[in-house]
């Protein structure tokens, strides 16, 4: 099997500088779906992205995929998009035909009608109530002769509701000479693809087809409106899996998935949650509302409160996150572990049952476990240059209000007092506190504003 991704449109209706097949569905270019989908099936002819208008974004977009490009300088049809791709095709592989811009196509589907078609041609078709727009299947005797474009039906065609999807398999052994016969005398004077239906049932080539399950596996994408409905389909698909899967949800019209959410036995997500990259929830899990998590796992029985913002970041068991906290990359949460209301955690690993609960900023920490650091304590670990450590050792008590001014070691045990400045190595077991002594000036006056 040939691959042939259309993907050469500009997308003038959707008024970017972006691609259309770059534009995103679900966290993903609308062509990653379409190539993730060809992935899955067992082909051994190549894959060719036929590409036009940001042809160069495009290709940097997927400069590490496994595919070959033809370039179509002009945009004068899907035939004449399919010719640019002739000189990449295996001649003894039959050539299925996809479409950047219609990224929902199931590759269950795609293996049925490449079964169906055989060495024929195979048609993906779908029934819609309203079809208008697209091109519709013509049949004689049940069997498909024709399809034919909406701006060129006749009143009793445009009543067809069964569409064409442009999704197609054809035979490689009649396809150039097909494509050469190809005219452009239509409404958009443009060579279409659709026409080699009409060939075939001329040249005694069966026409077989198969529907797809679901209308949106046809839908594309041609301006904003469209890919705004195509996210919510997408999003009630993803969120009903997780509802077979035995995950609870607020309201499956109010999740976000851009990417891979896996989820455990017992999981609750709350409303306005979204998921980016990759995302690991164990069993009894709980997300509260509004937050945000990428790229991160979450251990079993952890609960995170309402809008917290965890990326690139690990959690044990049994943690509570937040309200309101932020997890930045790298950092490594253990069991038991509390990080509270307002607080920010970069590139720290947090021990076993430590706490921090309140305003703090912890970042380039190694903290131990059973600590517990107190309201608005900073890691200073920034010197305007460069990044510096900050030791923690077991069982510490930070005070509210510490500056801990990294490279600093805090000794297993040891206590800061509330409001000190550490710029040097606490002991283990130690007290330490460091403060200015109290100063009153008399009859003091706050300073005026110039005038």
């Amino acid at each position: 099997m040939n691959v042939v991704v259309l993907a050469a449109g500009e997308g003038k209706r959707m008024h970017s500088n972006v691609p259309k097949v770059l534009q995103h569905l679900g966290g993903r270019p609308l062509l990653r779906w379409v190539l993730d989908a060809t992935n899955q099936l067992e082909k051994s002819g190549k894959t060719v992205v036929v590409v036009g208008h940001g042809a160069e974004q495009v290709k940097e977009a997927f400069k590490d995929e496994d595919v070959c490009y033809a370039h179509q300088k002009e945009q004068k049809g899907t035939a004449h998009a399919v010719i640019q791709a002739l000189e990449h095709l295996k001649p003894d592989e039959s050539v299925l035909v996809l479409y950047g811009d219609v990224p929902l196509v199931n590759p269950e589907t795609l293996k049925s009608l490449i079964e169906e078609a055989g060495e024929d041609v195979g048609v993906l078709t779908v029934d819609l109530e309203n079809p208008e727009g697209y091109g519709r299947i013509l049949r004689e005797d049940g069997k498909v002769v024709g399809i034919v474009e909406d701006k060129d039906a006749s009143d009793d065609q445009k009543k067809i509701k069964e569409i064409n999807t442009g999704i197609m398999v054809l035979p490689s052994a009649k396809l150039k000479d097909w494509l050469s016969e190809v005219e452009c005398n239509n409404s958009q004077h443009e060579y279409y693809l659709t026409d080699l239906i009409s060939m075939a049932v001329r040249d005694n080539v069966p026409v077989k087809s198969v529907k797809a399950s679901d209308r949106w596996e046809a839908e594309g994408v041609n301006d904003r409106i469209q890919q705004n409905a195509l996210e919510r389909a997408l999003q009630v698909k993803l969120a009903e899996d997780l509802l077979r899967q035995g995950v609870r949800l607020a309201d499956k019209n109010r999740i976000d998935i851009r990417g891979k959410l896996e989820c455990g036995k017992d999981v609750f997500i709350d409303v306005g949650c979204v998921f980016e990259g990759n995302v690991t929830l164990g069993n009894n899990v709980s997300v509260g509302p509004y937050s945000i998590l990428k790229d991160s796992s979450i251990g079993n029985g952890t609960r995170i409160d309402a809008f917290c913002h965890i990326v690139e970041a690990k959690v044990g068991q049994d943690a509570i996150i937040g309200p309101y906290a932020r997890l930045r990359p790298q950092a490594e949460l253990s069991d038991n572990v509390h990080i509270g209301n307002f607080v920010e955690v970069k590139k720290s690993t947090i021990g076993k049952a430590s706490k921090v609960n309140h305003l703090t900023y912890i970042g380039d920490c190694t903290m131990g476990s059973g600590v517990n650091i107190g309201a608005g304590t900073i890691t200073c670990n920034y010197d305007g240059a460069n990044k510096h450590q900050t030791v923690i050792g077991d069982d510490c008590f930070i005070g509210s209000g510490t500056q801990l001014v990294a490279p600093v070691t805090v000794g297993k045990g040891a206590t800061v007092g509330a409001g000190t400045t550490v710029t040097k190595k606490v002991p283990d077991g130690t007290l330490m506190i460091r403060r200015a002594k109290d100063l009153v000036i008399p009859a003091w006056k706050r300073p005026v504003k110039q005038k």
